[in-house]
C-alpha cells in the first residue's frame, strides 16, 4: 500500500513525491495491533468459536482477554481500513500526475488483493480482510469523485445503519431466534476445529473452508460496511491532504482525543462486557461498539500522531514495518500457522493468553528489524512487490 503524497496545488516536486513518514508509522502501529488480536483466534479454535479457551481460567488469563477485547479488539482493523482508504487518494493522484488510467490499474490491483486474500483465507487465516478491502475498493472507485464533507456524511450514515441492523439482531436473538451464525456450536465442535488445526494440511484446509462458509454473510452484510465507512473517512481525509501538516490540525485532534477517549472507551467497555460478562446480550455490544469503536480508534491516531514528532527513533522504527504492511500482514499468519497449527508445531489451544501476547510482540519485533534491514537495499516488500507488477502489468525494479 503505497504512500507517495502528491497534491496538483503543490509545485515542489519532492515534496510532491516524498513518502509521509507518520502515516507509514500509524499502518506499523496498526499492524502490530492486528496482530496482539488475530494470535488468539490463529491459536485456538475455541476464540474463533467466540469463547474462551477453557484450559487457561487464571486471573492474568481473563485479565489479557479484557484488555484486548476493551482497547484493541474493533480498533485496528479501522485504523487500516482508514489509511487503504487515504492510501486510495494518493493513488489516484499519481496515476493523474503521471497521465497514466487509474480506473484499469486500480481494478487489476484490486484483483491481485483478492487472490492473495483469497489464499490467505484457505491456507492460513479465515479472518483474512484483504478479499474484504478488495470488495471495498471497488465501491471506493463509484465514491472517487465524492467531496470530503459526502464521504463523511455517508460513512456516518453506512455506521448507523450497521449499528440498527444489529439492534434488530439483538431484538430477534431476544424473541428466541438462533442468529447467532458462529462458527462452532458448543464447546465439542471447537475441540473438533482444535484437533483439525492440528492435523495435517487437507484436514486444516478443510476446516478454514468451513469456517469461511460460516461467516461469509457477516464478512459481507457487516464487516464489509464497516470497512467500507472507515474506507471513506480516509478518503475524506486524504482529498483534504489533513496529513500532509498535522501540526495544522492540532484542534482536530484534541478533540477527537476527548471524544474517543470518554465516548468512545465508554462503549468499548460496553462491549466488552457484553462479550466475557454475560450481562447483556452480545449483539447490543456490537449495535454500541459499531458506532463507539470509530471513536476510540480516531483518539489512538490522534494521539499517535501527536506524540510521534517528539519520538523519532519509535516513528522509524515503526514506519519500516508500516512500507511493507501487506507482506508482513501476510508473514504474521504464516508465523503463527507454523506455531499453532499442524503446519509445523501444533501448539494450537496450548499457548495461554499471556504467552500470546509476548509472541505477537516478539514476532513484531523481528518483523520490524527485518523490515528495515530488507528496505535498506529494495524499494518495495516481497509481495508489494508482486502486487505492483500486477497493477502496472509490468516487472518493476525491486532493489535500491
Amino acid at each position: 500500500m503505497r504512500t507517495q503524497e502528491t497534491h496538483p496545488a503543490r509545485p515542489d516536486v519532492r515534496l510532491a513525491t516524498a513518502r509521509i513518514a507518520s502515516v507509514d508509522a500509524l499502518r506499523g502501529f496498526s499492524l502490530l495491533g492486528i496482530l496482539v488480536v488475530n494470535i488468539a483466534y490463529l491459536a485456538s479454535g475455541y476464540r474463533m468459536a467466540g469463547m474462551a479457551e477453557p484450559a487457561f481460567g487464571s486471573s492474568l488469563d481473563w485479565g489479557v482477554r479484557w484488555f484486548v477485547t476493551l482497547f484493541l479488539e474493533n480498533k485496528f482493523y479501522l485504523l487500516f481500513s482508514f489509511l487503504f482508504g487515504y492510501s486510495f487518494t494518493l493513488q489516484v493522484d499519481s496515476a493523474g500526475r503521471r497521465g497514466r488510467p487509474f480506473v484499469p490499474m486500480f481494478l487489476r490491483r484490486l484483483a491481485g488483493l483478492f487472490l492473495l486474500g483469497l489464499a490467505h483465507a484457505v491456507l492460513l487465516f479465515p479472518g483474512d480482510i484483504l478479499t474484504t478491502y478488495a470488495a471495498v475498493g471497488l465501491a471506493l472507485l463509484i465514491f472517487r469523485r465524492v467531496r470530503p464533507r459526502t464521504a463523511v456524511l455517508l460513512a456516518i450514515a453506512l455506521t448507523l445503519l450497521l449499528a440498527l441492523a444489529f439492534v434488530l439482531l439483538a431484538l430477534l436473538a431476544t424473541a428466541g431466534l438462533d442468529v447467532s451464525g458462529r462458527v462452532a456450536d458448543g464447546q465439542a465442535q471447537a475441540a473438533a476445529s482444535n484437533s483439525a488445526l492440528g492435523g495435517v494440511f487437507w484436514q486444516i484446509v478443510s476446516e478454514h473452508l468451513r469456517k469461511l462458509s460460516l461467516i461469509i454473510v457477516a464478512r459481507v452484510f457487516f464487516q464489509g460496511p464497516a470497512v467500507l465507512a472507515a474506507c471513506l473517512i480516509g478518503l475524506a481525509v486524504g482529498k483534504l491532504g489533513a496529513l500532509r501538516d498535522v501540526s495544522a490540525y492540532t484542534g482536530t485532534l484534541r478533540a477527537l482525543q476527548w471524544t474517543g477517549f470518554t465516548v468512545g472507551l465508554g462503549g468499548a467497555v460496553f462491549y466488552t462486557a457484553s462479550v466475557w460478562n454475560g450481562s447483556v446480550h452480545k449483539f447490543w455490544g456490537e449495535a454500541v461498539d459499531l458506532v463507539t469503536a470509530p471513536l476510540l480508534a480516531a483518539a489512538y491516531a490522534a494521539t499517535f500522531l501527536r506524540v510521534l514528532p517528539h519520538v523519532p527513533r519509535l516513528a522509524r522504527a515503526l514506519a519500516a514495518p508500516g512500507r511493507m504492511a501487506l507482506s508482513n500482514y501476510l508473514a504474521q499468519s504464516l508465523i503463527c500457522s507454523l506455531i499453532f497449527t499442524g503446519y509445523g508445531l501444533a501448539l494450537v489451544d496450548r499457548v495461554s493468553p499471556p504467552l500470546e501476547m509476548l509472541i505477537a510482540l516478539g514476532i513484531f519485533v523481528l518483523q520490524a528489524g527485518y523490515s528495515r534491514w530488507w528496505l535498506g537495499g529494495h524499494r518495495y516488500g516481497p509481495v508489494e512487490w508482486l502486487l505492483r507488477f500486477l497493477t502496472y502489468w509490468r516487472r518493476p525494479k525491486i532493489t535500491r
